[in-house]
């Protein structure tokens, strides 16, 4: 794919005598919001660890802009864990100059602009927030910096059901499509559909489909749950 801002080459990544993800080949196109989905243990971390520089294959090459990915590319990918990231002993607002003191494309206007969004007090210590807002804070961190590549992995675990789909809307607001791709993993599929521009589908760490979302519909008359059925039949 010529705009492709990801590849992924027959990827292999073995865990000890655990295939974690077998033999994936795609591309991700740049400036589109991809959803990566799958049962429990299909590979969608290890994929986007691999993604990141934080996991090396086996075999295989994935690729980020052309350029083979090593640890060294977190200076242009930002990475949302779903655990870590954040330290107990900071405040919020500490927190926060710590990321900008490590990114140079941290943008401290749009983390105050998501604090508030997001109705977080800087001047409260970390190890205080509750889960819900300690993910909250993840997301305010990692969509703050201005990387190309923006990679966030289960963003909505932790946080109450009632406000999830205010807060995605929220978080695409702040995020650049004409300069930014977003890749996440979730298991609320129904939740992030209307966000997403491509769904990857994987199971048993490999590549089961993958579409353009308004072609998924447009084909089934149905949403990404119906097709992620019939496909895992």
């Amino acid at each position: 794919m010529e705009n492709a801002i990801v590849s992924f080459q027959n990827v292999s990544k073995r865990y000890q005598l655990k295939d974690a993800v077998q033999h994936l080949s795609f591309d991700l196109p740049a400036g589109t919001v991809v959803g990566f989905i799958g049962p429990n243990g299909s590979g969608k971390t290890t994929t986007l660890k691999l993604m990141t520089g934080l996991l090396r294959p086996n075999s295989g090459q994935v690729l980020f802009q052309n350029n083979r990915v090593q640890r060294m590319m977190a200076e242009h990918i930002a990475y949302l864990s779903d655990t870590g990231a954040v330290y107990g002993f900071y405040t919020v607002r500490q927190m926060v100059n710590y990321y900008a003191g490590i990114y140079r494309d941290f943008d401290r206007d749009k983390a105050a602009a998501m604090l508030e969004f997001m109705q977080l007090d800087g001047t409260q210590p970390v190890r205080t927030l509750s889960k819900g807002n300690e993910g909250r804070l993840k997301i305010v961190l990692a969509v703050s910096r201005r990387a190309p590549l923006l990679v966030m992995d289960e963003p909505l675990s932790g946080l109450d059901p009632l406000v999830r789909g205010s807060i995605l809307t929220g978080l695409i607001s702040f995020i650049d499509l004409d300069f930014q791709t977003v890749v996440l993993s979730t298991h609320e599929v129904h939740e992030v559909e209307p966000l997403l521009d491509m769904a990857v589908l994987l199971d048993h760490g490999e590549l089961r489909a993958m579409d353009y979302t308004d072609h998924i519909r447009e084909t089934l008359g149905g949403g990404i749950l119906e097709w992620m059925k019939q496909t895992l039949v």
